[in-house]
């Protein structure tokens, strides 16, 4: 009688990777203050999620402290296909998808593909109220180069406003002078 060894089999992911050609970026809702938690059971699902964050200090009588937040409280950002939404809806604390006409909306590759490049890179980003009027000007140096968007003020540089259409959220990014362009 011989013996033969057993190999023990992979563990079974939930998700092989779909068809990067049908992947697409949807805006999840999710409860209030639940988005850290959200995109960290996404991950485990090995769905691909993002959640833009930001630093804040919190100035209190006897203390400060540095919180990082959510650039867009309530939403996570998922890049995956039309069939693995519904396994994005199991997650509990996920309430729905960002819908136009009662179905799920797509967000732009490049809207997101700024957001993440700027964020990656270490733009100085901030939460700042949605506008869809002003001047649009497009960023010609830096992390965000490339990216287009609102012009807010001028001080001693220039706000910009970068807007996700979808959502109708934006976020301000202090930029120099000499890095805007007008379109």
């Amino acid at each position: 009688m011989s013996y033969t060894p057993t190999i023990p089999e992979p563990p079974i992911l939930d998700r092989m990777p779909g068809d990067p050609a049908k992947m697409q970026w949807y805006a999840a809702y999710t409860c209030a203050r639940h988005e850290k938690s959200v995109s960290r059971q996404l991950q485990e699902k090995c769905i691909d999620c993002f959640l833009p964050l930001y630093r804040s200090v919190s100035r209190w009588k006897d203390r400060r402290k540095e919180l990082t937040l959510p650039l867009f409280p309530g939403y996570v950002f998922v890049h995956i296909t039309s069939e693995d939404r519904l396994r994005v809806l199991q997650i509990p604390s996920v309430a729905y998808f960002v819908s136009c006409s009662g179905r799920p909306a797509t967000i732009e590759d490049s809207e997101m593909q700024s957001l993440r490049q700027g964020v990656s890179l270490g733009a100085c980003v901030e939460p700042h109220p949605y506008l869809k009027i002003g001047k649009r000007v497009r960023v010609k140096h830096g992390p965000l180069s490339g990216t287009g968007g609102v012009l807010v003020r001028r001080k001693d540089g220039y706000r910009v406003v970068l807007s996700i259409d979808l959502i109708q959220r934006s976020v301000a990014v202090e930029v120099g002078e000499a890095d805007l362009e007008r379109l």
